[in-house]
């Protein structure tokens, strides 16, 4: 079965960011057929923060690596603070081998206090998911703090965000659909 994998950079639980990913990833999965997984950073914050070479990997991170690694198609999210990723966002993907994510479609997310922040999606998370040479959809996906009420999206605050969401998973099914038929001919 294919597998869309979410990678949220919270570092709370519960957290909004990882109500975006999901909300993403399940409405990616509606017109998309796939399994669902979240990798949650808070979850991993222990050990994670612990590595710190590539020959001390915890046995929990090495897994999250190898489940995204798997993926057909990634959602990369993370809140932002002081107009970036968060560290541990970046520490688990400095972990991470260069090549696992090559040609992989990604979906970016951010959530943030402020409209200020939203530009992170294209100057922090697109060079990121650039450097792992993901094929990244045009849009991504900023979603303010205030658009949430007890780490749920509500309306009608949330609609933009609904509305940009379905925006990023047409553009991913396109790009799916794409390389599904690039592989058939090949």
């Amino acid at each position: 079965m294919k597998k869309i994998v979410a990678l949220t950079g919270s570092l709370s639980n519960p957290s909004r960011t990882r109500t975006l990913v999901e909300t993403m990833a399940h409405r990616l999965a509606l017109q998309w057929p796939a399994s669902v997984h979240v990798i949650d950073i808070a979850e991993l914050a222990g050990e994670l923060g612990h590595s710190v070479s590539f020959q001390n990997i915890p046995a929990s991170v090495t897994r999250a690596h190898q489940l995204l690694a798997q993926a057909d198609v990634l959602v990369l999210a993370s809140p932002v603070y002081k107009g970036s990723y968060s560290g541990l966002f970046k520490h688990f993907l400095d972990l991470l081998d260069p090549n696992a994510l090559r040609g992989k479609v990604t979906l970016l997310a951010a959530t943030g206090g402020s409209d200020r922040h939203a530009l992170v999606l294209e100057h922090q998370l697109r060079p990121l998911a650039s450097f792992f040479e993901t094929v990244t959809v045009p849009s991504g996906v900023y979603a303010r703090d205030s658009e949430f009420v007890n780490y749920q999206l509500q309306l009608p605050e949330g609609v933009h965000t609904l509305a940009r969401i379905d925006v990023a998973v047409t553009q991913a099914i396109s790009l799916l659909l794409y390389s599904e038929l690039e592989a058939l001919a090949a």
